[in-house]
């Protein structure tokens, strides 16, 4: 599949030189027009149209479309700047922040410059989604632009990414949820009735049993409510681990290693999950009052986001050493308030997640059952499909749990795709006509070094993996 993507860009260069050599040929004059580069073919083609009585197909009416629908998209669209960065922020950060102290101490504190090295690339593939979007206004999505650039097989590789990278994420989620669950009932003694269960599993399975329902809702503005508790939930926990260093209930001087070059295939899939928020962001971008201003969203989003990851990561680091653990909020003292709000913070974060997470299949769903089936039986089926996925995400990180190597997992396998990969690829074959050699040349180093990081971390996050389990099974 890659390498018939890979073809179509070849093809598309060698289009783009026959393009040149017609245009001379033609007549046609290129034109510079906020800032896209639109090709006007001569006055005659229209004339040839009227005398034969048929529709005129000219660009210049293309380009009319193409306004029109700038307008609408624009009078529906309400998404100021700082809402939008309120929201990118929100999307992006999740687990990255529980995880980055862990990251620091494992790969070193020069590890530090790859996330804020993935946090830029991160922005600017961002960057070049909006252009994608701004070139054809009829593209809404993720899946559109991978359309858009390939045809049905690009449509169908963003699809399998996309919905790889949500399941994946949700067990993610809810290994963490599991995770700080133990810690918040540590000592209780809690009687049931499954013996085949811990207490910790039971524990979890009756808190995703309790944010099942929400995959029933169809209301959008419920889910949004789901989307902002989950950011306040996010920045208590940032809050909850800035107010145990500065409190001084932990001491601030365990040393951090310079640099551990065997885990930094590992570590590469924890940084890059954390900026894996590109499949929402054309919803972003469509729903700003102004969408020329998306590059600065995306620029003053990441920056915020890679602060955050960076500060949280050296304040983990310097404050547990070694001892640090997987998520930053099990690393905590146990007796401390600030601790107890944090986890609660942490277990409440990943319940509102299933609702957002699962609302792209279950909208994709709902347009692939027949128009004459009614919307009873529609939601009955989106509920019974959401409920049933949830259920063997439940099973699997159950089976799992091992939250550090499914995360480095998710990131080096689907999120280093998401991130890097798929959007330079889009704008390579989309924009080829208009990207310089420079561009040229940097998008295909981004394609590259996306590619090794996802091989070295799929594989070195794999034998991880697969070594806890055998371990686990094996004492």
């Amino acid at each position: 599949m890659w390498g018939k993507m890979l073809k179509s860009l070849w093809k598309s260069f060698q289009h783009k030189c026959v393009e040149r050599q017609k245009s001379e040929v033609d007549g046609s004059v290129s034109v510079h027009v906020h800032g896209e580069d639109l090709v006007v073919l001569p006055v005659q083609c229209c004339n040839c149209c009227i005398e034969e009585t048929k529709q005129c197909n000219c660009d210049h009416i293309h380009a009319a479309e193409d306004a029109n629908l700038h307008a609408q998209r624009h009078a529906n669209s309400n998404s100021s700047f700082t809402h939008a960065v309120i929201n990118m922020v929100g999307m992006l950060v999740g687990l990255g922040q529980l995880s980055t102290p862990y990251a620091v101490v494992s790969g070193g504190w020069v590890s530090a410059f790859l996330l804020v090295g993935l946090g830029v690339m991160c922005a600017y593939s961002s960057h070049i989604l909006g252009t994608c979007l701004r070139k054809n206004p009829k593209l809404r999505s993720f899946m559109d632009i991978g359309k858009h650039a390939f045809g049905s097989k690009g449509r169908l590789v963003a699809a399998t990414i996309i919905y790889m990278e949500i399941f994946m994420s949700l067990v993610s989620y809810t290994i963490s949820l599991h995770d700080n669950l133990i810690t918040v009932f540590l000592g209780t003694n809690l009687k049931h009735h499954f013996p085949r269960f811990s207490s910790s599993q039971f524990l979890t399975a009756v808190a995703v049993l309790i944010a099942l329902p929400s995959l029933w809702i169809r209301d959008l503005s419920s889910i949004s409510f789901l989307s902002t508790l989950g950011i306040l939930m996010s920045l208590l926990i940032f809050l909850c681990v800035a107010a145990t260093a500065v409190l001084g209930h932990v001491s601030n001087n365990h040393a951090i290693p310079v640099l551990q070059l065997h885990n930094i295939p590992s570590v590469s899939g924890l940084y890059v999950f954390g900026y894996g928020g590109h499949i929402v962001f054309p919803e972003l971008y469509t729903a700003m009052k102004d969408p020329s201003k998306f590059t600065k969203v995306s620029v003053v989003s990441f920056a915020v986001v890679t602060a955050i990851y960076t500060t949280l990561g050296f304040m983990g680091a310097r404050m547990f050493g070694k001892d640090v653990k997987s998520q930053i909020t099990l690393s905590m003292p146990a007796e401390s308030i600030v601790t107890k709000v944090a986890l609660w913070a942490t277990v409440v974060a990943p319940m509102t997640k299933y609702a957002l997470e699962f609302t792209p299949l279950a909208i994709q769903l709902e347009h692939a059952l027949p128009s004459t089936m009614s919307g009873r039986t529609k939601m009955i089926i989106r509920g019974c499909v959401g409920s049933f996925s949830l259920l063997v995400i439940l099973t699997l990180a159950l089976s799992v749990p091992y939250f550090e190597h499914v995360l480095s997992l998710t990131g080096s396998l689907v999120s280093v795709a998401v991130c890097l990969i798929l959007p330079c690829s889009f704008y390579l074959k989309t924009c080829w006509d208009q990207i310089s050699n420079p561009v040229l040349l940097l998008n295909l180093f981004l394609i590259t070094f996306g590619f090794l990081l996802a091989l070295m971390g799929t594989i070195s996050s794999s034998k991880l993996l697969l070594k806890s389990f055998q371990l686990h099974h094996s004492s």
